[in-house]
């Protein structure tokens, strides 16, 4: 028993993985991260785990879509090997007498492949059988594929290793058979100096099934078997340097849907890549690998300082040719667009649509309705659509008549925005009913895959592809990806520009609709309306009283009208609103200074604070022809701040709670900010103010749908069922009360 823990402690796949712990453990992170994302401890709430357990590929999750996602598993390991091979050869020198010795290195290195795989295929089973409804038959289909992917690229790998270890064998083959060339002892005597081995290796594995003792190999010169070495680390590296052309090439071919392969298969491709270049860094670079590093950010960095490179993503549509027009982006460029006389004008064109929506309603005193939407990526989007549609439903049509504005932030809007167009092309005559599951499925169809793989394939590698749009070219990017693949999924309805739905709006045939963003610079709220808005710019204030107030959102179409501003695309302003962090490029903005925005959410997550805003604005025309105002708020979390409450389980979150503190319980402060701020404005004895609540609440924790733009099946159907909760339908029956006084 002794010898065989001996054996045991002592042979190469046990050492191998102690030498991993023990030396450049940087490449043990991409492991630890993809072994966190599968368990779901890693970005579990924004549907990290599903884009690897149930990949999509053309809209479904099939074999093929396993496939390629084994494929990039399989890159993924072989890139792993590759970069350990060549960073460790000089601590197993004894694999220098053997044939074949990166695949003999390989076979001794699957301890922990084979527990991932192993690790990967139980979560798997899991999450397609319960989340994805998967049957079992499917399921094996499934692990088919993703097996078949594995195998293949591993097959592709080990005959090109094979290939080159003939070409090897070819080129030293003159100085094997000289052993003069080779045999220390028959050398001249010379001091040679020998790199101890951080692991001491007694058995290995020939192949799979047979262990062989390892030979000692001290009688080899060092320049020998260095040279062998060599000559497989440049083999190595040129398998890596092929993963790279390969997710090049894939970048000039994302237009097409084939080419948009499952974002869990672009992200370890990525992740390979990463790891190749962390080992040839540290290969040939040595200790200077660190300030080499630096020195190369410093001159990106100075690059990016004189505009040789620029990867800013931009508004589509927006002109950003005319920098000698730019606006200013300052207090003073600021006042300039909301001068008294400025508001009032734009109060009077707001006034002036009031009247025309106040005239379609079916009583002399209606409630002037106000529709906010919260974000939260494809669950809102698609919670939103399925309240919208069962409104419509059972107010005979006429709910996006009662509506006059609609306001919120990211996926919501996205909903909102759609269903919108559906009944403006309903109003034009098309043949469509807004009751339509399939409305439901096309909001809820995958944006990440393409988003992922734009990402790692264009933004990150390939050289800068270009398009058009209102005359203006732009770069393509995972911005761009986005708003074609959401274009695509909602049949190219949404592909239009803001001006498009300017006459529309302003004679009230469809609701008004405020998108909002962000400005990184200072937080102020960038607000694009087809009507002029400077009235939203300012709270109300009395400078005779309290001190003056600086404007602190800012009316899109006046502060850019020399940049077209009506142009922009809706998909665009869209995309803006719901510009969730890292997932999707910040949008730069063409003024001086140059601003950025990001999503809507930032600030006004639910929409209530712009809605409080424009209701302050036309206080007056409110109480004088209306009944009240109705509010209907439509949101992705419980109300009241219970949910997802942050826990101090362990030591390190008393450690980093000073810090994260704040981003958990962002959206809970301004949800108590923004009820403070309803009561201020209801109080007052002239108001009459109703809110109505439908909020998405899963039937359990394990179904709630994940914050990002993907859904599985089980979560589509937990949103969809959420809309005839119990809460939600009592308060569907007090609209309809409400309502009873428009529509008469």
């Amino acid at each position: 028993m002794k010898a065989w823990l001996r054996g045991f402690y002592y042979s190469f796949p046990v050492q191998l993985l102690f030498l991993h712990f023990r030396k450049y453990q940087i490449l043990l992170v991409f492991w630890f991260i993809l072994f966190a994302t599968v368990s779901g401890y890693f970005m579990k709430g924004f549907g990290a785990d599903s884009l690897y357990l149930a990949p999509e590929y053309l809209g479904n999750v099939n074999a093929v879509s396993t496939a390629l996602v084994g494929l990039s598993i399989g890159m993924f390991i072989m890139s792993w090997n590759i970069s350990t091979f060549v960073l460790f050869s000089k601590h197993f020198r004894f694999l220098a007498a053997t044939t074949n010795p990166f695949l003999k290195y390989c076979i001794n290195n699957t301890v922990i492949p084979l527990i991932f795989l192993a690790f990967y295929f139980f979560h798997a089973y899991e999450h397609t059988r319960y989340k994805e409804l998967v049957s079992p038959v499917e399921i094996l289909f499934l692990a088919g594929g993703f097996a078949c992917g594995l195998i293949l690229i591993l097959a592709i790998s080990f005959i090109y290793f094979f290939r080159a270890d003939r070409s090897i064998l070819r080129r030293l083959f003159p100085k094997m058979t000289n052993p003069d060339d080779y045999i220390t002892h028959l050398l001249p005597v010379k001091e040679t100096y020998h790199t101890d081995s951080l692991i001491h290796v007694e058995w290995y594995f020939d192949s799979p099934v047979r262990l062989r003792p390892t030979r000692d190999v001290r009688h080899y010169t060092p320049e020998f078997i260095g040279s062998l070495f060599k000559r497989h680390h440049f083999a190595a590296i040129l398998c890596v340097f092929v993963a790279f052309i390969f997710l090049i090439g894939i970048g000039f071919f994302l237009e097409s849907p084939v080419f948009q392969i499952p974002a869990a298969a672009s992200i370890t491709i990525f992740f390979s890549i990463l790891i190749g270049v962390a080992g040839a860094f540290s290969y040939f670079l040595q200790s200077w690998s660190i300030p080499y590093l630096i020195g190369l950010l410093l001159l990106v960095n100075f690059f990016y300082k004189i505009d040789w490179i620029d990867p800013r993503n931009k508004g589509y549509g927006l002109n950003y040719q005319n920098v000698t027009e730019r606006p200013t982006y300052t207090r003073e460029g600021l006042l300039k667009i909301c001068t008294p006389e400025k508001v009032d004008a734009d109060r009077r064109n707001m006034i002036s649509i009031l009247n025309k929506w106040k005239a379609k309603q079916d009583t002399d005193l209606p409630y002037l309705v106000m529709l906010n939407t919260s974000g939260g990526g494809h669950r809102s989007a698609t919670f939103t659509m399925s309240i919208l549609q069962q409104l419509d439903s059972l107010t005979n049509g006429k709910i996006m008549k009662n509506i006059f504005l609609i306001n919120g932030a990211s996926g919501g809007m996205i909903g909102a925005t759609y269903f919108r167009e559906l009944f403006l092309q309903k109003q034009k005559g098309k043949n469509i009913r807004l009751q339509d599951r399939k409305y439901v499925d096309d909001i809820a169809s995958d944006v990440l895959n393409p988003l992922f793989s734009s990402f790692v394939a264009r933004d990150l590698l390939a050289p800068a592809q270009k398009f058009t749009s209102n005359g203006f070219t732009y770069v393509k990017d995972r911005g761009y990806a986005f708003e074609e693949r959401l274009n695509l999924n909602t049949h190219g309805l949404l592909d239009k520009e803001i001006s498009d739905y300017a006459q529309d709006e302003k004679n009230a045939n469809i609701p008004l609709m405020f998108f909002n963003s962000v400005v990184t610079r200072d937080s102020r709220k960038m607000l694009i309306s087809t009507q002029p808005v400077s009235f939203m710019m300012q709270g109300w204030q009395d400078t005779t009283r309290i001190p003056e107030m600086d404007p602190d959102v800012i009316d899109f179409g006046a502060f850019f009208s020399k940049q077209d501003p009506y142009g922009l695309r809706v998909l665009s302003a869209l995309r803006m609103n719901a510009t969730f962090p890292i997932v999707l490029p910040n949008v730069w903005l063409p003024s001086e200074p140059v601003v950025d925005v990001m999503d809507a959410g930032l600030r006004d997550n639910y929409g209530q604070e712009t809605n409080l805003r424009f209701l302050e604005a036309f206080d007056d025309w409110i109480q004088e022809n209306t009944a009240g105002v109705l509010i209907i708020q439509v949101r992705d979390r419980s109300p009241g701040g219970w949910e997802n409450p942050y826990l101090s389980d362990d030591i390190t979150d008393h450690a980093t709670k000073p810090f994260l503190l704040l981003q958990h319980n962002w959206f809970k402060m301004m949800e108590y900010f923004q009820n403070d701020m309803l009561s201020y404005y209801g109080e007052h004895p002239g108001r009459k103010v109703n809110k109505i609540l439908f909020q998405y609440a899963a039937a359990n924790e394990e179904n709630k749908a994940a914050l990002n733009f993907h859904l599985g099946k089980r979560e589509k159907l937990d949103i969809i069922s959420s809309v005839r909760s119990q809460a939600n339908q009592v308060n569907v029956k007090k609209l309809l009360e409400l309502l009873k006084q428009n529509n008469k």
